[in-house]
């Protein structure tokens, strides 16, 4: 009975193994399975978001040229022409605001009205511009079961003009079914977010979506990635099971689902079973316990095995659609352990067109093969590098004697246990576009030279080789004499002609290895490197003088233009970009504000004058903000009465530890600058003011003349300025004249006649001041139609000491009056300079004889009429 009971109990513990490891195999491949579909989801989603772009790229270059030929766009030309895919599959139609089809791939029967189609209502009442991605129904144009997709058509105002359609047939998306992967009762299908089946295939049969036929239940809640095996009776209408697989589609409101038929999937499994049952009864406990053992290994290595081919030809297949191309590379190890070559086990398509071969022809093709009449040393390198690292990435030049079809790749390298997965994504275009926008950034756009931005790069590392060399190294900073008059005279167009040409001849002047720059403007800076002494320098700057010796030919004319230039010297004048650029500024100013046209090297005297000025040009404009300038007013009078005619307003600074500062310490600093504009819109102010304020006292104030700078008449619009200040403080445009330089009116004659006629029209007087130290002609003062010429004072001190004095003076006068002008002569001092003056006819008085400058407080009472004591 002991072997019995032995038996019984041997049985009973084998046949318990048994059970146990075939319930184990089971859920193993259960989990197996699920995985599997998930895989296959994942690679489904993967292969489907390219095709759902593709469809969104047809609807939005169908839009672009419905819009661009205005409307007369014919797809049945383009269809013709063999731009769209077989209309079995795609039609292609433009819907108008009305919902009329226009123009489509296929021929419309009739008027077909779409106005109430889910589509075309939700796209006529969207707020953005969005692929719309309808449920699947029976078109109305097709007559067949399509799925719809379309895009917004935008009016100019961005208002709703109709939809560009695309229907696809649903067959489309399921087209890839592999029976081999997935067997004749497997399934592939896409569900929308709402629900609602797009498209499902079992094995060779496309179910048609609107009926359902296969799905009886809804598809399927978040989360967007996930596996599960569904009951046969409550989800598929042909009662199967299925292990079920889904992947939200990116960027799509779509899910990829993909089924593995139960039965199918078991099938092995039971007949597995029913073999081990079999031989358990009929065999030995050990021969069945040793059997079933070998079988699930056996299983397992296959199973792995499979799992591998599988995702390997799944990641491939992902691929394909993609730019990147992708291999797999194996080691080829010698006895030693070394690896002197790798092999290509796998690749896809994109990858084959990167090197000019195909996939068939690549695979089994090792580096050393590939690269034949080549070296190929960096690329074993960098594998190398992989293999011991486990990853690579980078950028990577790729030599003109390689075998790849480009100029540079994105190269990512991830070892696989013992393989490198490789992928290869061209980036010529990117490198191209940014080394165009690096040359661009580098360039000034009107002379083609390099700009301030290349020096800021530049010049760092040329200071670093000289000082690391022991060389010298100078910077020439140029400015153009007169190319201000030129912009100004004759027009912009002009001026950038002018810097062309400076351009160029400053390019010619200095050596071939020096570095010309334009920094902005008409400023210039030359590089000048490996210099042995500072009168290289010199002897450069000498030949940029002489090559601007001859006059400019413009189309606007023939124009004469010099250069200043300021020299700097590393290491002697700075060690750093700053500040030996600012120290060569200093010294080209220093040119400027003497004779012009020459050059100078730096002198740190040359910084103090230049601080110095700049400390007086902030302390004058702090003066103009805190209002510290007050007015004078010196009589100007009738030589026939006596009588007051008019006043000249002078500003003086009221400086408040310098006391009053005269006229001729602070304007030349402000004509140089832009102060003398505000400054002299400022003087108008307050002459209006003060005349104001004489008017509300009770006072008959007579006309004050205001002194107008040649810059303020030339930059500002100075008609505006005194109409303004008059209508702010209500004065009489007859209590204002303005006098003028004859400088003033040596700019262009039609924008001086135009102004002066404007201020002429206000009712108010011109003055031709300082007359005789200008270049004015007779026939220009008679067509700018002036009223009186004040005669310089240099001419009034004449009178006395020489008889050409007199004559002179007389010639004025006579052609003053031959004009229709008064003479008003400055400078009077003496009562002889007055007996003289009214015996010569002159009309007007002013000096210091007459009375000195006088501030309104001082004017007791008003000098409306100041009497003259002249004889007869």
């Amino acid at each position: 009975m002991l072997w019995p009971i032995a038996a019984i109990v041997i049985g009973a513990i084998v046949w318990q193994l048994v059970v146990l490891n075939l319930h184990h195999d089971k859920l193993l491949l259960e989990k197996q399975t699920r995985d599997k579909a998930e895989a296959l989801a994942n690679s489904y989603a993967f292969h489907l978001a390219p095709t759902l772009e593709e469809i969104d790229q047809i609807a939005l270059h169908v839009r672009y040229d419905w819009q661009l030929s205005e409307g007369r766009l014919s797809l049945e030309q383009a269809k013709r022409a063999g731009l769209f895919p077989p209309s079995s599959i795609f039609y292609v139609a433009v819907i108008d605001r009305n919902g009329m089809p226009v123009t489509g791939t296929l021929p419309t029967h009739g008027s077909v009205s779409l106005g109430d189609r889910e589509y075309f209502l939700f796209q006529k009442t969207a707020t953005q511009d969005l692929l719309y991605i309808g449920p699947p129904v029976i078109g109305r144009i097709s007559e067949r079961s399509t799925i719809l997709f379309s895009r917004r058509i935008f009016k100019p105002d961005g208002s709703f003009d109709g939809v560009v359609l695309v229907s696809v047939s649903p067959s489309y998306f399921t087209a890839d079914y592999n029976d081999s992967a997935l067997g004749i009762n497997g399934f592939v299908g896409v569900v929308g977010d709402d629900h609602v089946i797009r498209a499902t295939r079992t094995g060779q049969t496309v179910h048609p979506p609107t009926a359902q036929a296969l799905i009886s239940a809804p598809l399927f809640a978040p989360p967007a990635q996930g596996s599960a095996l569904l009951d046969g009776n409550e989800w598929f209408a042909d009662k199967r099971s299925r292990y079920v697989g889904w992947r939200a589609v990116n960027g799509y409101p779509l899910t990829a689902v993909v089924g593995l038929d139960t039965e199918a999937v078991l099938a092995p499994l039971r007949q597995h079973e029913a073999q081990v049952l079999s031989n358990s009864v009929w065999a030995t406990s050990a021969l069945a316990f040793f059997t079933l053992i070998a079988t699930a290994l056996s299983l397992r290595l296959a199973w792995r095995k499979h799992n591998m081919e599988l995702m390997q030809s799944t990641y491939r297949m992902a691929t394909e659609g993609g730019n990147e191309g992708f291999y797999i590379a194996r080691p080829i190890r010698l006895d030693d352990g070394s690896i002197p070559d790798f092999e290509v086990i796998d690749c896809n398509h994109r990858g084959a067109e990167f090197v000019r071969h195909r996939r068939e022809e690549l695979i089994g093709k090792t580096i050393l093969a590939l690269y034949a009449g080549a070296n190929p040393d960096r690329l074993i390198r960098i594998l190398h590098e992989a293999m011991q690292t486990g990853a690579f990435e980078g950028e990577v030049e790729v030599p003109s004697e390689s075998p790849v079809a480009t100029r540079w790749v994105h190269l990512k390298i991830l070892r696989s246990g013992d393989d490198l997965a490789l992928t290869l994504r061209d980036i010529s275009d990117t490198k191209a576009h940014v080394a165009d926008l690096e040359r661009r950034g580098n360039e000034d756009t009107l002379t083609g030279l390099p700009n301030r931005h290349w020096v800021q790069h530049y010049l760092p590392r040329a200071i670093e080789h000289a000082a690391a060399n022991h060389l010298m190294l100078a910077i020439l900073f140029i400015d153009l004499d007169g190319f201000k008059a030129v912009n100004d005279r004759m027009g912009h167009a002009a001026g950038d002609d002018v810097l062309r040409s400076a351009a160029r001849r400053i390019k010619d002047a200095v050596r071939p290895h020096d570095c010309v720059v334009r920094l902005g403007g008409d400023e210039f800076v030359v590089i000048l490197e490996t210099l042995t002494h500072a009168t290289d320098a010199a002897h450069v700057a000498e030949r940029i003088l002489y090559g601007f010796q001859d006059a400019f030919r413009l189309t606007a004319g023939i124009h004469s233009l010099g250069a200043s230039i300021g020299i700097s010297v590393f290491p002697d004048d700075g060690t750093d970009v700053d500040t030996l650029l600012q120290n060569a500024d200093i010294a080209m100013y220093s040119v400027k504000t003497s004779r012009k046209r020459n050059y100078r090297f730096y002198d740190q005297r040359f910084y103090e004058s230049l601080r110095s000025r700049l400390e007086q040009e902030a302390e004058l404009r702090l003066a103009i903000e805190r209002d510290q300038f007050v007015m004078y007013y010196q009589p100007r009078i009738d030589i026939s009465t006596g009588m007051t005619s008019s006043m000249e307003a002078l500003v003086r600074w009221a400086h408040p530890t310098k006391g009053l500062i005269s006229p001729a310490d602070f304007i030349p600093l402000a004509e140089e600058t832009d102060v003398i504009l505000s400054l002299g819109e400022m003087v108008i102010d307050k002459v209006c003011a003060q005349l104001a304020d004489w008017e509300k006292a009770g006072k008959e104030p007579v006309p004050v003349s205001i002194n107008v700078s040649s810059r303020q008449f030339n930059e500002t619009d100075i008609a505006k300025i005194l109409s303004a200040s008059l209508t702010r403080h209500k004065i009489d445009a007859r209590l204002i004249e303005i006098e003028l330089t004859e400088s003033s009116m040596m700019g262009d004659s039609q924008e001086v006649a135009r102004a002066l006629t404007a201020i002429r029209r206000m009712g108010i007087k011109l003055l031709v001041d300082d007359f005789g130290t200008g270049y004015s002609s007779l026939a220009q003062l008679q067509r700018l139609d002036f009223d009186l010429l004040k005669v310089d004072q240099a001419f009034t001190a004449r009178l006395e000491k020489t008889k050409e004095g007199s004559v002179f003076f007389l010639a004025i006068i006579t052609m003053a009056h031959a004009l229709g002008m008064r003479v008003v002569a400055e400078g009077v001092e003496t009562e002889a300079q007055a007996e003289i003056l009214k015996a010569l006819q002159c009309d007007e008085l002013q000096g210091f004889y007459i009375s000195m400058p006088l501030a309104p407080s001082d004017m007791e009472p008003f000098p409306l009429r100041r009497s003259l004591p002249l004889t007869a």
